[in-house]
C-alpha cells in the first residue's frame, strides 16, 4: 500500500517538474527574443547614391505588397491593420499641410477683401472731399474713362497677341513640341507643376513678338484632365494632340529633335526646318536620361543647349519646361545664346561666367525679378497675364476692386485645383 502511494506520488513529481522544465525554456526563448530586438545593433546607414537611385519599380512592388498584406488582413479579421509608426508620422505631416495650406487661402482671401475695401473707402473719401458737384462729376467721368481705355487697350492687346500667333500656326513659327507622355512616372504634385509652367510657356509665347508654333503632344490621360482645368484653355491658340509626337508628325520624323541635358550634339542654332521637342517632366531629378534613351530608343535626333559653352552652372544642366522654352524664344529674337541663359536662368542657378561680357551683364537685372519665384522660376505675374488674357470679361465697366479680385485667377483653380 505504501509503494503504490509512494510510486504515484513519484509519477506526479516527476510529471511536474517536466512541465516546468518545459515552461521554463518557452520564457527562456520569449526572453532572448526580446532582448534581441530590443537591443539589436543598429544597421550601416546605405550610401547617399543608393538612397538617390533606388529603383522606382521596386518601391512600387513594396507599395503594392503592403496594399495587399493590408487588405488581407482587413479581410481577415473584418478591421483596418493599425498603423505603423512612420505611416502615422507621414499623415500627420499630410495633415498639417493641408492644414497650413487652408490657413494660407484664407489669410489671402481675407488680404484680398482687406485691400478692396480699403481701396473702395478711399475712393469715397476722396469724393465726400470733393468741393463741389461739379468736381465729384468729373472725377467719376475720369474714372470712367480710365476704366474703358483700360478695357480698350486689354482688347486691342488680345486681338495683335492671337493675330501673331495665327501667323505663327500658319508656318512662321518655329515648331516647338511640349511632350506630355510622362504623366504616369510624376506625382500629383509634379503634375500641377508641369501644368504652371505649361501656362508659362504660353504667356511667354503670346508676348513674344515672334512667337512659336507651339504643339501639346501626348494630351490624354490625368495630363489631360489638368491641362483641361485651366482657365479658358480651350481658347488657346495651340495645337493640342492626344495622340504622341511620332503620330502626329509620321511624315517628317527625320524632322524630330529632342532637347536633352543627356544628349552629345550640342545645338549651335534654330533650324527653322526642325521640329523641337521638350520633355514634359518634372521628376526631381528620380528618372536621370529617360528623355535621352527614349530618343534613342525611337530613333530621332537628340541635342542639347550650349550652356556649358557661355556659363558654369553651380547644380545640373536640367532645367525646367519654361525656362528651356523662354531661352529659345530669346534666342530667335536676340540669336545670342548668352544673352539668352542670362536673361531666363535664375542667378542662383549659375555659376561663374564663360566669359563675361559688359554689355550681357547690363541685361542681368532682369533675373532680380526671376528669384523669389515658383514652378519653374518665372514671376507670378506671368500667370496673371495668362488668365487676364484668356479669361473673358464680360463685364467691361467693372470696378478696380473687381479686377483685383480677378488678378489670380490662374492660381486660385490650380489643382482644379486650390
Amino acid at each position: 500500500m505504501l509503494t503504490t502511494r509512494r510510486g504515484r506520488l513519484l509519477k506526479y513529481a516527476k510529471d511536474f517538474f517536466f512541465l516546468l522544465g518545459k515552461t521554463l525554456k518557452i520564457v527562456r526563448l520569449r526572453y532572448l527574443a526580446l532582448v534581441s530586438r530590443f537591443h539589436r545593433a543598429p544597421e550601416k546607414p546605405k550610401p547617399l547614391s543608393q538612397h538617390r537611385n533606388c529603383s522606382e519599380r521596386r518601391r512600387r512592388v513594396e507599395m503594392a505588397d503592403d496594399t495587399e498584406s493590408e487588405q488581407a488582413a482587413v479581410l481577415a479579421d473584418g478591421n483596418p491593420p493599425p498603423l505603423s509608426k512612420s505611416a502615422r508620422k507621414k499623415l500627420l505631416k499630410q495633415e498639417r499641410q493641408a492644414a497650413r495650406k487652408a490657413e494660407r487661402k484664407v489669410a489671402e482671401k481675407e488680404r484680398r477683401r482687406a485691400d478692396i475695401e480699403r481701396r473702395r473707402r478711399e475712393w469715397e473719401e476722396s469724393l465726400a472731399a470733393a468741393p463741389s458737384e461739379e468736381a465729384r462729376e468729373e472725377m467719376l467721368a475720369a474714372r470712367r474713362e480710365t476704366r474703358l481705355e483700360r478695357v480698350g487697350k486689354r482688347v486691342e492687346e488680345r486681338g495683335a497677341r492671337a493675330e501673331r500667333l495665327r501667323r505663327a500656326a500658319e508656318g512662321a513659327g518655329q515648331k516647338v513640341v511640349l511632350d506630355l507622355e510622362f504623366a504616369d512616372l510624376m506625382r500629383p504634385n509634379e503634375l500641377h507643376s508641369l501644368t504652371q509652367q505649361i501656362m508659362y510657356c504660353y504667356a511667354v509665347n503670346g508676348r513674344s513678338a515672334t512667337p512659336a508654333h507651339l504643339w501639346l503632344t501626348g494630351c490624354s490621360g490625368e495630363m489631360g484632365t489638368q491641362v483641361q482645368r485651366i482657365p479658358g484653355f480651350n481658347k488657346w491658340i495651340i495645337e493640342k494632340e492626344a495622340k504622341p509626337y511620332l503620330e502626329a508628325f509620321a511624315d517628317c520624323k527625320e524632322n524630330l529633335v529632342y532637347l536633352t541635358a543627356d544628349a552629345e550634339t550640342v545645338l549651335d542654332d534654330l533650324d527653322m526646318s526642325k521640329i523641337y521637342i521638350i520633355g514634359g517632366l518634372v521628376d526631381r531629378n528620380r528618372w536621370k536620361g529617360i528623355t535621352q534613351k527614349k530618343a534613342v530608343d525611337q530613333g530621332i535626333q537628340s541635342a542639347k543647349l550650349p550652356i556649358g559653352n557661355y556659363l558654369k552652372m553651380s547644380s545640373s544642366q536640367v532645367l525646367t519646361v519654361n525656362q528651356v522654352f523662354e531661352i529659345m524664344q530669346k534666342f530667335v529674337e536676340t540669336k545670342d545664346w548668352k544673352t539668352a541663359f542670362f536673361h531666363v536662368i535664375p542667378q542662383r542657378k549659375r555659376g561663374e561666367a564663360g566669359a563675361a561680357d559688359d554689355e550681357v551683364e547690363a541685361s542681368m537685372g532682369d533675373d532680380a525679378a526671376l528669384e523669389g519665384t515658383t514652378d519653374g522660376d518665372h514671376p507670378k505675374k506671368d500667370l496673371d497675364k495668362c488668365s487676364d488674357e484668356e479669361v473673358d470679361n464680360d463685364d467691361d465697366g467693372c470696378d478696380e476692386e473687381d479686377d483685383a479680385s480677378k488678378k489670380r485667377h490662374c492660381v486660385r483653380n490650380e489643382n482644379g485645383k486650390s
